[in-house]
């Protein structure tokens, strides 16, 4: 059983995770700590409090960073993608449950010290909370079991940025964060868009989920008109990539991913802001800035119709 700190910019995507995390019987839920991102963090606490509520899901919610640490790419919120409310702008309630008082950082090191080697992070919005609670315990690699971060790009199988070339959006969000993060020496596996971008959601599998997930399908649905909306102005058509339960289902089912390993940095200036950047054969570089920095893992291919499965089972469990 996998004890899970799931920190998250919560919008479309990232509800689709949480449910995943709660349904699966391989995952429990120690807490959940909000990040801006999809959203502002007012919004996505508040997204992360309707959705617990919503489904039962009890474990403690604590707000973190409303900004990033550093440059970063773009400004504002992407409601263009997730809706003003960063839910598909569906009707919400105001939520009867609160936030807990510590903030989401010291949250992440308290969980961690009370519960050596432990705890999973899943990391599915901006790392800033991470960069936080690094920057508050410097041991906190050596508390968590694992990390697994849904960011980034590397190329693989041809694939591209999403908010610029070569660049995705998490890691566009908080570039300092990612590139902090990932150099800390925590047990890190990244899944980025190489095999989020493979793994694709449309009508038919929104479909099956309302047929086989009750109430947890019938939310999906609706939050996801707006995601295909815009998915199909961008010409994709009524689908689009499974991005933050990729996440979920590499944590908890990694034989469906191949991965290559080796450091991982994120530019933090410049017109590659935000690149991610796999080093697989550091030994043989000039540069200095791949000296001394602890290896990944990264995804790089992806089984997309077990993942599909795993998640429908995993939202099945939720409808009995």
């Amino acid at each position: 059983m996998k004890r899970v700190i799931f920190d998250t910019d919560i919008g479309i995507d990232d509800a689709m995770a949480l449910l995943f995390l709660h349904g699966a019987p391989g995952a429990e839920l120690a807490a959940i700590t909000t990040v801006a991102g999809n959203a502002s963090l007012d919004d996505v606490t508040r997204n992360a409090l309707v959705v617990a509520e919503r489904f039962g899901i009890d474990a403690p919610i604590f707000r973190g960073a409303a900004g990033p640490l550093g440059e970063a790419l773009g400004e504002g919120y992407p409601d263009f993608v997730h809706g003003r409310n960063g839910l598909g702008d569906i009707p919400l309630p105001e939520p009867g449950r609160r936030a807990e008082e510590l903030p989401g950082a010291e949250a992440i090191v308290d969980l961690a010290r009370r519960h050596p080697g432990e705890l999973s992070v899943v990391a599915v919005g901006r790392l800033t909370n991470l960069a936080d609670a690094l920057a508050l315990e410097p041991a906190l690699p050596e508390l968590l079991s694992e990390l697994v971060v849904m960011g980034g790009v590397f190329g693989f199988r041809g694939h591209r940025g999403n908010v610029s070339p070569v660049t995705e959006a998490n890691f566009g969000g908080d570039p300092l964060a990612a590139d902090r993060v990932l150099g800390a020496g925590i047990p890190t596996t990244v899944v980025g868009l190489d095999v989020t971008q493979e793994t694709v959601m449309d009508e038919a599998f929104i479909d099956e989920l309302v047929d086989r997930a009750g109430e947890a399908g019938a939310f999906i649905h609706a939050i996801t008109r707006h995601y295909f909306d815009f998915y199909e102005g961008l010409g994709d058509g009524r689908r689009c990539p499974i991005h933050d339960s990729s996440a979920v289902a590499c944590l908890l089912y990694p034989g469906l991913y191949t991965t290559a390993t080796g450091p991982v940095r994120v530019v933090t200036g410049g017109v590659a802001l935000g690149q991610g950047i796999l080093g697989e054969h550091p030994e043989r570089y000039l540069s200095a800035a791949w000296r001394d920095r602890p290896a990944c893992r990264v995804a790089r291919t992806v089984d997309a119709s077990g993942m599909r499965e795993r998640y429908l089972e995993s939202l099945a469990r939720l409808k009995a």
